[in-house]
């Protein structure tokens, strides 16, 4: 019984119409991602549709999310599935060869796809000329960043992401003896000045002469929301009072204990760099007598203790900087020219895809080699008959 069951299984799996059936569905998602995007943004859309297993609904009847469509990565899931054992039901003869690495690259461009949708992080560096930064900067996602200021040549930074903060509760920050009870957190926020006769939250800091009204999130690629919370900080055991945290204050807020000065501030989410880039100089060309972009380039040093390496490097429109797993490209510019934007991309399969393009190459030409050999073969035989 479960041979049987097993071997029907096995059949349906290999079968041309669960291929047909799968590609109809990705050509909706599809569909459906490019018409999503006005709402969601091309991030969010991708996220929700592609490289999910399941599109979820929100109805107003129902109290909780509904699936309502097979997500992108369930699809591709399938189809690799599907196309594995096709190529493993393939007879196993130098006839085939050429199809065997064909079906072989398309799995592994399949794979390349998944670890991209999983382990992919994508993040920014703005740095301006002369500047030196070693870190890079999420695009969208938000931390409440408590830093150590006592001393003037190094700052102790200790990191809570909004993800944590928004769960509420006591956050504990190791190593040091400050500690934070989340009182309310919003995802996104207008910020204005409290009208006379109302009470805030807030009792420390610039909190206290803020209004905080909740806003719907941002959705679209270039907003970004105005995280905010109001935060207790714990120290000693006693309270050093209620802040309004927010990447909308202009400037980071200040509280001292025993002696050591720390600051308060939400900012895009950071990682910290094992080396650091300095910008030597950025140009921005047009042709002449137009105003439309010929070059925007990055002569980025490129510090890294580590390695004991000092070297300069040009980055430019196709040309990146591939460095410890992540690649730079140049993204953007601002300031009169004096800031430059890097668009930094981390992605373990990187390479995949570009063995993905090769086998299937190799394979087409292998498979077309075979195919002309045995047309030759037999024209050869019939004149000879």
């Amino acid at each position: 019984m479960i041979k049987t069951y097993a071997s029907r299984f096995w059949s349906l799996l290999k079968s041309f119409q669960v291929t047909i059936v799968m590609l109809a569905l990705l050509m909706c998602l599809v569909l459906l991602c490019t018409l999503a995007q006005v709402e969601m943004g091309t991030a969010g859309a991708v996220n929700a549709y592609m490289r999910s297993f399941i599109v979820w609904g929100d109805f107003s009847l129902v109290p909780f999310r509904v699936p309502v469509f097979p997500g992108g990565a369930l699809v591709g899931l399938i189809l690799a599935c599907n196309l594995t054992a096709k190529t493993l039901d393939m007879k196993r003869t130098w006839a085939k060869a050429g199809l065997w690495v064909v079906h072989l690259g398309l799995i592994v461009l399949f794979a390349g796809e998944f670890v991209a949708g999983m382990m992919q992080v994508d993040t920014n560096l703005s740095i301006e000329v002369g500047q030196t930064v070693n870190y890079v900067s999420s695009y969208k996602s938000m931390e409440l960043a408590v830093i150590d200021v006592t001393d003037p040549s190094w700052d102790d930074v200790h990191s809570v992401p909004e993800t944590m903060l928004s769960r509420g509760g006591v956050i504990t920050l190791p190593g040091t003896p400050v500690t934070l009870s989340v009182k309310k957190f919003f995802p996104n926020a207008e910020l204005s000045n409290l009208p006379a006769g109302q009470t805030s939250l807030a009792t420390a800091g610039v909190g206290p002469g803020v209004l905080v009204v909740e806003r719907p999130t941002a959705t679209t690629d270039n907003e970004v929301n105005q995280v905010s919370a109001f935060v207790e900080v714990l120290a000693g055991g006693r309270s050093l009072g209620v802040w309004l945290v927010s990447n909308a204050l202009g400037a980071p807020q200040g509280f001292v204990h025993e002696g050591r000065a720390y600051t308060l501030s939400m900012r895009l989410l950071r990682q910290y760099l094992p080396y650091a880039f300095t910008l030597k100089q950025f140009r921005h060309d047009v042709y002449p007598g137009t105003d439309i972009p010929k070059n925007f380039s990055s002569l980025i040093q490129v510090v890294n203790p580590s390695r004991k390496e000092s070297r300069e490097v040009l980055i430019f429109m196709n040309q990146p900087l591939r460095y410890e797993g992540k690649t730079f490209y140049q993204a953007s510019f601002g300031k009169n020219d004096t800031l430059s934007v890097l668009s930094v991309v981390e992605n373990p399969g990187w390479l995949l895809p570009y063995v993905s393009c090769v086998l299937v190459s190799i394979g087409l030409l292998v498979h077309f080699a075979i195919v002309l050999r045995r047309s030759l073969k037999r024209r050869q035989e019939k004149l000879e008959g």
